[in-house]
């Protein structure tokens, strides 16, 4: 695997992605989200690691399943990537530890913005 977070570090990651994964991140989205606050690198990402989450719940529940698996599974990498304190760059080190989580999510935005468009107005069909 490649170690550069960039849009084929995501797609590899992705390919390893099981049912476990999609689980652990409904299970942990609370903490997940906390990743994602008002500040630091990833404030920028708050809405998008927000909507990466409800619709990984919305595919575990059944509740949404016109998507790729393979759009998921990118999701899911991108999350747990976050999630991970020790990742390519550990998070320990103040904003230097989460550029890599910023790359990750960006390269995993652009892997998956249709599929978030179509997903954003089923959702909004819903309510």
């Amino acid at each position: 695997m490649s170690n550069k977070p960039n849009e084929d570090f995501v797609k590899e990651g992705a390919q390893n992605v099981t049912e476990k994964d999609v689980e652990k991140v409904v299970n942990k989205s609370e903490e997940i989200k906390r990743r994602f606050n008002a500040k630091g690198p990833l404030a920028r990402f708050v809405e998008d690691g927000q909507l990466f989450i409800a619709i990984v719940k919305d595919y575990w529940s059944g509740a949404y399943r016109q998507i790729p698996y393979g759009a998921i599974a990118s999701m899911v990498f991108a999350l747990l990537y976050v999630f991970n304190p020790f990742d390519l760059m550990p998070d320990m080190l103040p904003v230097i530890g989460q550029v890599d989580d910023v790359a990750i999510i960006s390269a995993c935005l652009i892997l998956v913005e249709q599929d978030l468009h179509k997903y954003k107005d089923w959702k909004q069909g819903q309510g």
